[in-house]
Formats: C-alpha cells, sequence, structure tokens
C-alpha cells in the first residue's frame, strides 16, 4: 500500500512538473500557424547536451513571457523534420523569433534576462512612439542605449531611420518623439535630427543638407554609424558579439578578467576592471570616435586572439580594420590611469608595438594554435575519450602501413627465392 502511494505521489509530481512548464510542444503542424502570432521557438533534438543545458532557463523565460502576446515554444526536430527544413535549421540549439512572414535567428548570449529583453523589444514595432512627459526618463533607466528621432517624421532621414531601425532592432531600441520631449534634457542641434543615448550622453549623426539629399550615401552611412554605436560604452565582450564589435571598424579595447563558474572575479581583477571603466568615462568624448572599450570574462576568447597565454588581468587592444593586436610593455596590474592613457595615444599615433594580423604565416600558426589548445583541453577534461579518438584511427593507420610495407618484403623474398632455384637448376 505504501509502494503505491509513493507511487502515486511520484506521478503527480511529475505532471505538476509538466503542467508548471509555460514552454508550448510544437509539432509539424506549426508550419501552418506560425505566421498566426508571435512566437520565440526552440529548434533542438534530445541528444544535444547545449540543449539540455539551456532547458531550465527556456523554461524560465516561457514564464517571464507569459502574460506578453509572444508565445514561447520548442521543436524536437528528430520527429518533427519538416519543421526543421521548412525554418532552416542547421544547427541545435537554434532559437528564433517569428513575428508573421518575418523570422529573426537570436544570436546574444543564451541567458534569461537577455533572452526575455529580446522578445519583448522584437514584440513591439521597430520605431516606437513616444508621447508622455515621463517617457524619456523610463528610456535612461531601463535601456542602457538607445536611438532617437526628433522632427517631423518625413522626408529621407526618417525613411532611412525606419528602414536601419527593422534592420537593428535585434539589437537594440529605436523611437520617435518631439522637440518638447527633449527641452529639458537634451540640446537639438537642428530641426531633424538622429542621436544615440548611451552613459548620460546624447551622441548625433551629423546630417548636413548635401547627405540629406544623396539617398545612397545617407543609407550606407547612417548604417555604419548605427551599427558602430548601438553598444554601450563598456560592455561585456563574449564569442557571441565579438564578430559584431569587429564589424565597427574601431580599436576594441578589451580589459581581461576570469570568471568562476558563480560569475565572480577576485579584488584585483575588479580594481583593473574599475580602473579601465573609469578612463571611458572621463574621456568619453574624446575617445569615443576611435575606440570601443569592453570587458572579457574569458581569457580563453584572449587567448586566441593574441595567441598566447595571458595572464589575469590583462590589457589587450584589437584593430578592427586590420586584424592586428597591441598589448602594453608594462605589467596591467601596475599600470595606472595616466599609463593606460598614453598606451591607447600611442596606438591611435601608430608608434606602439603591434602584433598579428591576417598574413598567410599568421594565419597559419594560428590555425596550429588553435589545433594544440583544443587537443590540450580535450586531454585535460578527459583524457580516456581523448586518447580513444586519437589512438584509435593512428592505430589502424598503422596496421594499414605494416602491412603493406609487409607485403613489399613477402613478395620480395619470394622472387628472391624463386630466382635462386631457377640459377641452381
Amino acid at each position: 500500500m505504501n509502494f503505491l502511494a509513493g507511487q502515486c505521489f511520484m506521478v503527480l509530481a511529475v505532471l505538476c512538473v509538466v503542467s508548471s512548464s509555460r514552454v508550448l510542444e510544437l509539432s509539424d503542424k506549426f508550419v501552418d500557424i506560425s505566421n498566426e502570432g508571435m512566437w520565440f521557438v526552440k529548434f533542438y533534438a534530445p541528444w544535444c547536451a547545449h540543449c539540455r543545458r539551456i532547458e531550465p532557463i527556456w523554461a524560465h523565460v516561457a514564464q517571464s513571457l507569459f502574460n506578453s502576446p509572444v508565445k514561447v515554444a520548442k521543436v524536437d526536430c528528430t520527429r518533427f523534420m519538416a519543421v526543421a527544413t521548412h525554418f532552416k535549421v542547421r544547427a541545435y540549439p537554434t532559437i528564433m523569433f517569428i513575428k508573421g512572414p518575418y523570422r529573426h535567428e537570436y544570436v546574444g548570449e543564451r541567458v534569461k534576462d537577455e533572452m526575455v529583453n529580446y522578445a519583448l523589444r522584437m514584440s513591439q514595432p521597430a520605431v516606437q512612439r513616444l508621447s508622455q512627459a515621463d517617457s524619456l526618463g523610463y528610456l535612461k533607466e531601463t535601456h542602457p542605449v538607445f536611438f532617437g528621432f526628433v522632427g517631423k517624421q518625413q522626408g529621407p532621414l526618417w525613411e532611412m531611420f525606419t528602414q536601419h531601425a527593422e534592420k537593428y532592432q535585434p539589437h537594440t531600441w529605436f523611437y520617435a518623439m518631439s522637440h518638447d520631449l527633449l527641452k529639458n534634457d537634451i540640446k537639438i542641434p537642428n530641426e531633424t535630427a538622429v542621436f544615440v543615448y548611451k552613459e548620460d550622453e546624447a551622441y548625433f549623426f551629423e546630417a548636413n543638407p548635401s547627405l540629406i539629399e544623396d539617398r545612397e550615401t545617407l543609407n550606407v552611412t547612417l548604417d555604419k554609424w548605427i551599427n558602430s554605436e548601438r553598444f554601450g560604452s563598456f560592455p561585456k565582450i563574449t564569442r557571441s558579439n565579438l564578430n559584431e564589435l569587429m564589424e565597427i571598424k574601431k580599436f576594441i579595447v578589451m580589459a581581461i578578467v576570469s570568471e568562476n563558474k558563480l560569475n565572480e572575479i577576485t579584488q584585483t581583477e575588479r580594481d583593473f576592471k574599475d580602473m579601465i571603466e573609469s578612463i571611458v568615462k572621463k574621456r568619453k568624448r574624446d575617445l569615443h570616435d576611435r575606440f570601443q572599450f569592453g570587458w572579457m570574462g574569458s581569457p580563453e576568447i584572449a587567448n586566441s586572439i593574441a595567441m598566447a597565454e595571458l595572464t589575469t588581468p590583462h590589457l589587450l587592444v584589437l584593430n578592427a580594420s586590420t586584424g592586428h593586436h597591441h598589448m602594453p610593455d608594462d605589467d596591467p596590474v601596475l599600470m595606472t590611469p595616466e599609463a593606460v592613457s598614453i598606451f591607447l595615444d600611442q596606438i591611435h599615433n601608430q608608434v606602439a608595438p603591434t602584433y598579428g594580423g591576417n598574413s598567410f604565416p599568421v594565419r597559419f600558426y594560428r590555425g596550429f594554435y588553435e589545433a594544440r589548445t583544443t587537443l590540450t583541453n580535450m586531454w585535460h577534461g578527459n583524457p580516456v575519450l581523448t586518447a580513444l579518438v586519437f589512438g584509435l584511427p593512428l592505430g589502424f593507420l598503422s596496421l594499414i602501413c605494416y602491412s603493406v610495407c609487409c607485403a613489399d618484403i613477402l613478395d620480395a623474398e619470394e622472387d628472391e627465392t624463386a630466382e635462386t632455384h631457377e640459377k641452381k637448376d
């Protein structure tokens, strides 16, 4: 009796867990209804370790978005391959936001807050219109970076602004507002203007009359400006956004620290990180056009760039235009804000030592370094599996070579023996 009661309790517990999940399980029929409403979908495979790792995070995302118009769901692509084919899924997990005919693949960090903010942003119009007097204050508190359009919502500049808002909506926020909303906070240089607001500072897009008249040049210039300004003054640099940072063609200044599994760093690394951030705040107007600052919690990424084992904390400056990188000669721990500023000025004036690049010898060595690092990490992580993965193929290859060589030797001995018998006869 107690055994049956225990079994019933376990079944009820499982049912409670399943029913409490806000994630919708989709099937092949999703292809027919995907254009109805807004969907935030995870395409996964049961055998995928990465898929299993984000499963609890995805459940929290669904819980946070339960009262929003966004439906959070998942599809088992091993069972419903037609869905994976229809949405062109090439890797697991693939996270996609679907709004009518538009599909946007999520490429940000797979943490709850970032995915929830992304889904909420994508559920709104690309350009939102502000009307309340306190709206700007709310934006300052909730958005680290946002773009604004001020003036009459017509003409080439407005058309290009809305066009690029659609393109960059997965990355940041766009708003349209009147002069009255900004008169007490931001000084507008022209009747019609585009600006970005970050770190309590507004930076304006320079649009002279001749530029506005040339639509093609305006399109390219505004696109480049938005792409370079959509990052915060001191964001966290990860594998997912490093390639995006490379597109802005600035010097990327990286404060490198080492986070543990709880995202904690040592006090020495924290002091170094805060020191670099203080330079950003002190010289943001002076350095803004040339440098993009950020911090990196994984030294492995920086090691791949420098092709060396860097100690933490460290300072690395990457030239996004040429692929070269710069490192200070002094110990970064002992550097003062003045020494870092001098180092950055030397980089800008092209007198600092340069390393790396995109030449063939450098690319060849980088490939060798990446392969060696991968093998080393595999060996430290699981030496038995690494030995099997690489030992078995090498063993089979050795057997094949041995068989080929031995066959030649045996054939040669038989020929020699036959020739000897002929001579004796």
